[in-house]
């Protein structure tokens, strides 16, 4: 597994990052060791979770799951991974919890410490932009949070290119290194952060964690399932629709390279330049070594090229994309 820096810090991560939303809600916790035990193996050490994840199991399931993994020895696990987590959604109905509050801020980082069984969280991530609450609360939290070796580094996850400058810029007059990674909603068929976030992430140092690679499985080989009858609720099937002519497209190019679309698409994700690790969020054994295939895979020109023809972008990054 190759591995690359995240963004601009010192610190080394796999080119695929292990997402564990399905930990808790699909996933039950016996799968889920198994999983992190071959994505280890495998060279897979960045993991990536959140307070809020559980599904059915619910809210902070996922962390307590992971939690559990890395308390079955005496830390060897722990050291070897990078692991990340979230803070933003509220946990319970309580006025204050959920937002970046610097209440919030304190009280879920020692929330998701406990349920994760460590002692500190290498990549601290705000899951969405607070807007009511100014950065200097923000920063100063995280400030304090680093100064307790409780946070190593801090980033953010769907913000618009504009919060990443205004976050990284006050950050800068605190002395403080600020964001240092934007997770992002990124794939062939959503491609709208090359106006303004993936180059706000190049100008600024941070690496670009994209969430949802293959869109959702519509990447996945969505047409062949459907046509198979795998697909057949009525939100795939409408989108499915919607995009036919370009599955239609897509599909016989990825057989015509000898590879499954779903490796196609991660592999297209990992050709971009600026990306650090897209999150790969198995359900089953099957699709994480899907996913690990996929990062030998070289695209040629000529193939991405052709899959920029089928999934065009905005058209490059902003104002140029639709104004001189």
């Amino acid at each position: 597994m190759q591995t690359t820096r995240l963004g601009r810090t010192g610190l080394q991560v796999s080119r695929l990052c292990l997402g564990t939303m399905n930990f808790g809600g699909f996933t039950e916790e016996k799968d889920s060791f198994t999983i992190m035990d071959r994505a280890l193996d495998a060279g897979v050490q960045f993991f990536d979770t959140a307070n809020a994840y559980g599904g059915s199991a619910g809210r902070g399931a996922t962390e307590t799951i992971i939690g559990n993994y890395l308390a079955q020895d005496d830390g060897a696990r722990r050291r070897q991974i990078v692991l990340a987590t979230k803070v933003y959604m509220p946990m319970s109905k309580s006025l204050n919890d959920g937002g970046l509050s610097a209440r919030n801020i304190r009280m879920a980082c020692e929330d998701s410490l406990r349920r994760l069984k460590t002692d500190h969280i290498d990549l601290y991530q705000m899951h969405h932009v607070d807007r009511n609450t100014p950065w200097e609360e923000i920063w100063q939290a995280m400030e304090q949070l680093v100064r307790e070796g409780k946070v190593l580094y801090v980033g953010s996850s769907n913000f618009a290119g504009f919060h990443l400058a205004q976050a990284n810029e006050i950050a800068k007059h605190r002395n403080f290194l600020g964001l240092v990674s934007e997770q992002s909603v990124y794939n062939l068929n959503q491609r709208t952060i090359e106006l303004e976030v993936l180059p706000a992430c190049r100008e600024y140092g941070l690496g670009l964690i994209p969430w949802s690679p293959l869109g959702g499985g519509l990447l996945a080989g969505a047409l062949q399932a459907a046509n198979e009858g795998r697909r057949s609720k009525q939100f795939a099937t409408a989108r499915i629709e919607k995009h036919r002519a370009q599955l239609e497209a897509y599909e016989p190019l990825c057989a015509e390279i000898g590879n499954h679309p779903a490796e196609v698409g991660l592999a297209w994700v990992l050709h971009q330049e600026g990306v650090t690790a897209p999150i790969v969020g198995p359900r089953t054994m099957d699709q994480l070594e899907s996913a690990i295939a996929a990062t030998e895979i070289e695209l040629s020109t000529e193939t991405l090229e052709k899959l920029d023809e089928i999934f065009p972008g905005p058209g490059g990054s902003a104002p140029e994309a639709y104004a001189w």
